[in-house]
């Protein structure tokens, strides 16, 4: 079973490497619009649509792989103070009672608004009238991104509640101040045992 939660999230993780390149191109998208706008005095008619949905697909596609790992905002100033087994019940119960009901609504809704752009060949309202079909897919394509993760983490908190817990996460990337506090830690232990 742990094989299975650590797969769903590698195939998080994995979409989430490939949205955040997203960044680099909207980057880039915004640069040359700023610098065609206040160097050239011609501004595209492109890039207010390139920037919305590129931002757009970043963030959509990142929700996943936040939650995969344990990345979202809460109460922590309580939450972080209670016992893992406590920390599990809460986080089961808000599961079944806020984040099931977003996400099945935010995929029902999703798909009705894709199948509508599909149907009727959406185009942006902006001069470049690029096309919104292929972005208003993502939506329900990141509801059951967010669904199958949130499985997964009901799984955790279910594992976690019966061991006192909680199951091993994928790590890619850390805080530098954890960082920086372990290597100090270490440091200090290795100073320590010289002194011995």
């Amino acid at each position: 079973m742990h094989r299975v939660l650590l797969a769903v999230d590698r195939l998080n993780a994995w979409i989430g490497r490939i949205a955040a390149w997203s960044i680099l191109a909207l980057t880039l998208v915004i640069s040359y619009e700023v610098f065609a706008r206040y160097l050239f005095r011609s501004p595209t008619t492109w890039a207010y649509d390139a920037s919305y949905m590129l931002y757009g697909t970043l963030f959509m596609l990142g929700g996943a792989y936040t939650l995969s790992r344990n990345g979202h905002v809460r109460g922590d100033f309580l939450y972080r103070t209670w016992s893992p087994r406590r920390q599990a019940w809460m986080d089961l119960v808000l599961y079944f009672l806020f984040f099931f009901p977003g996400i099945a609504a935010l995929i029902w809704a999703g798909y009705l608004e894709a199948s509508r752009s599909w149907a009727i060949g959406e185009r942006s309202n902006s001069p470049g009238a690029p096309i919104l079909y292929p972005f208003k897919t993502l939506i329900p394509i990141v509801g059951c991104l967010m669904l199958l993760q949130g499985a997964v983490e009901v799984i955790r908190c279910l594992d976690c509640i019966r061991t006192g817990r909680w199951p091993q996460r994928l790590k890619d990337v850390e805080e530098l101040e954890q960082q920086i506090l372990r290597e100090a830690a270490a440091a200090r232990g290795e100073g320590e045992d010289a002194g011995r």
